[in-house]
């Protein structure tokens, strides 16, 4: 935010690397430590920790033509006895594991694809926060003694009990209506931001992706939109076994041996991707079917995306009935589920163009 630490090192050789500094944020500052560098390497290559400040230091320096890196910072090697972290032994340590190739890139989308990227989160965001403006008015009104006995929160038969309830005092009223204003104004701002990104997600390159993703059963328009904007071009993993490991629905495994252990998924990767998809697994605990809704989803894509999107239903729905007979916990099974189904994604979007 305010300086950045620099460290170099040379290639192909086992000189420790050299410190050179800290410099400051603005473009002039990065220019002149390009000009220092030039003078002692020809090629250079740059490495950084990816953090809160975006890639805005990437996109300046491979606008000057360089190779650079964004480092995960969880993937890091680091000694398990290193209790001191300053930046100057960051900085050093960085420049020694990009030399010797220890250090693990992020995938860095476009502007355009952050900015879709963006507004699905602040919609997740705006989600989020509806849900805790309703729990707290919920547990406002059981603190009272009041307790909803409906089918559903939050339909227009909640709400016209809500519009009935009167609180002992004036002042648990006050807290009460401001309780239910609060409910009502995260609804519209969830509503005005879903309407945002109906908008403008037609004009984004990887929209045939997700028009072409809703052909999977449980995969609607929210769904398709956060998993393509959480992860990009899906097509950029080798295969859907290295995707499904990248969203972290692989079994962790700590094996030694003959014995082989496996236990829970890693739940590495992205989380927002990684809980649009369980979301959608869900779906497929009922028998396999082709309802008006998939239809109207389906009319107009190619028929090898509509055949992946029948296969992928008759094949997850039997899988699911036969780990829940086996004794697996629904949670269980619907996980299994998201891991074969960012596979069918994977096959859909081999099938859509996309324009660069």
């Amino acid at each position: 935010k305010d300086s950045i630490a620099v460290a170099h090192a040379l290639g192909q050789s086992a000189d420790p690397p050299v410190y050179l500094g800290a410099i400051g944020t603005r473009q002039a500052d990065l220019d002149k430590l390009i000009r220092r560098l030039q003078a002692k390497a020809p090629k250079l290559v740059f490495a950084y920790e990816a953090g809160p400040c975006g890639y805005t230091l990437y996109r300046d320096l491979t606008g000057h033509g360089f190779d650079c890196h964004v480092v995960a910072p969880s993937l890091i090697p680091k000694k398990p006895g290193d209790k001191v972290k300053t930046d100057r032994r960051d900085a050093v340590e960085l420049a020694r594991l990009l030399r010797s190739g220890d250090l693990t890139r992020v995938y860095v989308p476009t502007v355009d694809d952050e900015a879709i990227r963006d507004l699905c989160r602040a919609r997740d965001a705006a989600r989020l926060t509806m849900k805790n403006a309703k729990l707290r008015l919920k547990a406002f009104l059981l603190r009272l003694g009041r307790h909803y006995v409906g089918r559903a929160d939050w339909t227009e038969a909640h709400r016209r009990y809500l519009a009935k309830v009167v609180c002992p005092t004036a002042t648990q009223q006050v807290v009460f209506q401001e309780s239910v204003r609060a409910v009502d104004e995260q609804v519209d701002r969830l509503q005005r931001l879903e309407a945002e990104l109906l908008e403008r997600a037609p004009a984004w390159r990887l929209y045939p992706v997700v028009q072409a993703l809703q052909a999977l059963r449980g995969v609607q328009f929210l769904v398709a939109i956060t998993v393509v904007a959480e992860l990009g071009d899906l097509t950029r993993f080798d295969s859907p076994r290295q995707l499904a490991a990248f969203v972290g629905l692989i079994p962790s495994e700590y094996s030694s041996g003959p014995a082989r252990r496996q236990g829970g998924i890693t739940k590495a990767g992205n989380g927002r991707a990684r809980r649009a998809l369980i979301e959608g697994a869900w779906a497929y605990r009922h028998p396999a079917k082709v309802s008006e809704h998939i239809q109207r989803r389906i009319d107009g894509l190619p028929k090898p995306i509509q055949d992946i999107g029948w296969k992928a239903q008759v094949r997850l729905c039997k899988r699911f009935r036969r780990l829940v007979a086996r004794g697996k916990h629904p949670n269980v099974a619907v996980t299994a589920i998201a891991r074969e189904l960012i596979a069918f994604m994977w096959a859909i979007a081999k099938e859509v163009p996309i324009t660069t």
